[in-house]
């Protein structure tokens, strides 16, 4: 009797058993499946066939266990197999989701700019509601297309017609309301920062009565072949509002890469530099900083006609917060040229070996009054701190702290290269099994204050003419590095 009982018993536990591993083959079949879609959509692993083999092996798995199901086998290990297997395939999607939705987000905001558009008054103005302005003082010369949105939208949600009273500049109205000699002003956000390096208090002299939000849709530069070279567009701003919002670009780095070749060129031009600039700088001269005013396309568009190229790619880094993320890596090591103390941070940096935490980088790469070189040589620090920063990020260091980073590149980071691509570029160099050989280069020239902006006709700006010889030596080397020289 008691044999009986034990086998069916033991028959119970063998189909409680069967059913278990049954509901866990089929999670397990569902996320595999997820899984390898996602694999070969984003061709990740799609190297040496390793995408390939990893959909055989997973297969072969899982039809072996299904056997062993069928068949009332090896139930304990098939069971343990199958929660290891499902283990590792929820940790692989959750991974998946991170980076795809990391991807999204510094991706996503990558075709629009965003800036403000605000009426303005002085802070102790009685005026407080826009319906009280009868005109305002605006730069319609060099901004006109967007103070017209501005006055439309006043004109359609408050049904007030403003009178405007042109100005030279954002800076010349301002000082116009100072002096009282305007009422109001318009104002565009991204000409604050201009403002303010004259007058570091202007924000507590004033209060904006009316402000409007535009989106301005960015052009998509034209991605080429992969497996040709490309050109890549780094831009380093310093806002406090969105990595979208319309600012001064301070670093201006044109990365050429060259797969084939395995050659990566960096050319910094200085922010300073005397340059045409294209799109909403009408093609007028002014400092390169200042493109950045119109938007990133119009950085690209003002280097792309500097050096005759095109750019496939753009990364635009808030520079403040993407330092942030040296010290959730441990610190970046460079080799500094040459001995300085920071007028930003007061670190002393000597030369050779450097250690940097991110307060310590942001004073290194901020510099340039102590250098040799001025302006060229702190682009060459920024190159040094911003490649160290990648290398860093791309190391085993990183896994340690990759939710924060996450975190922080969605707040410092905004690109227009999609996932596919970024994965192509890791898989070519698996693949290749090769390092890259990089270099660098920086155009030079001559500092003056007697050139005109035209952003700011009306001030006095430290602004560097290029030296020809320079500008064609960096063309020349551009153009060696895409012909595989």
């Amino acid at each position: 009797m008691n044999y009986k009982v034990a086998a069916s018993s033991r028959r119970k536990r063998r189909k409680r058993l069967k059913l278990v591993n049954g509901a866990m083959w089929i999670i397990a079949a569902l996320l595999d499946a997820f899984l390898l879609f996602s694999v070969f959509q984003y061709k990740i692993l799609a190297v040496y066939h390793l995408d390939v083999a990893l959909a055989i092996v997973s297969a072969l798995l899982l039809l072996a266990l299904g056997g062993l199901i069928l068949k009332k086998k090896a139930q304990l290990v098939t069971l343990s197999i199958l929660g290891l297997m499902v283990i590792v395939e929820v940790a692989g999607v959750y991974t998946l989701k991170e980076v795809v939705d990391l991807t999204e987000h510094i991706t996503s905001s990558a075709n629009y700019s965003e800036y403000e558009m605000s009426v303005v008054t002085l802070a102790d103005s009685e005026l407080t509601d826009i319906r009280e302005v009868k005109s305002v003082s605006a730069p319609t010369g060099i901004d006109g297309e967007n103070i017209t949105k501005l006055l439309d939208n006043i004109q359609q949600n408050k049904q007030v017609a403003l009178e405007v009273s042109p100005s030279s500049s954002y800076l010349a109205a301002y000082q116009a309301l100072l002096a009282k000699e305007t009422q109001a002003i318009v104002l565009h956000s991204a000409f604050e920062d201009i403002i303010g390096n004259q007058d570091p208090d202007y924000a507590s002299k004033i209060k904006k009565i009316y402000t409007y939000k535009i989106n301005k849709k960015i052009e998509k530069p034209q991605a080429t072949t992969l497996g040709d070279t490309m050109n890549i567009y780094v831009s380093g701003i310093d806002t406090y509002g969105p990595i979208s919002s319309v600012s001064r670009s301070d670093v201006n780095i044109i990365m050429t890469v060259n797969r084939t070749t395995k050659k990566v060129l960096l050319t910094t031009t200085p922010r300073d530099a005397y340059v045409p600039i294209a799109d909403g700088g009408n093609n007028q001269n002014d400092k390169l900083t200042h493109a950045g005013i119109y938007g990133v396309d119009a950085s690209i568009h003002t280097l792309e006609n500097l050096y005759g190229i095109q750019m496939n790619y753009y990364v635009r880094l808030n520079f403040t917060s993407f330092l942030q993320l040296i010290d959730l890596v441990g610190g970046v090591d460079i080799i500094n040229d040459q001995e300085f103390t920071s007028s930003v941070t007061g670190d002393r940096f000597p030369a050779g070996n450097v250690h940097l935490d991110s307060k310590q980088a942001l004073g290194f790469v901020r510099e340039r009054y102590s250098l040799q070189g001025g302006d060229n040589d702190r682009g060459k620090n920024q190159e040094k701190v911003i490649a160290a920063v990648i290398k860093k990020l791309t190391s085993t260091d990183a896994l340690k702290n990759y939710k924060e980073i996450i975190a922080g590149l969605q707040n410092s980071v905004q690109t227009n290269m999609d996932l596919e691509t970024m994965i192509s570029l890791v898989n070519s160099q698996l693949a290749s099994n090769q390092g890259y050989t990089v270099t660098s280069q920086a155009v030079s020239g001559t500092g003056r204050t007697d050139l005109p902006s035209y952003a700011m006709p009306d001030a006095a700006l430290y602004m560097m003419q290029l030296d020809t010889a320079s500008l064609d030596a960096a063309k020349n080397a551009i153009q060696a590095v895409m012909e595989g020289k």
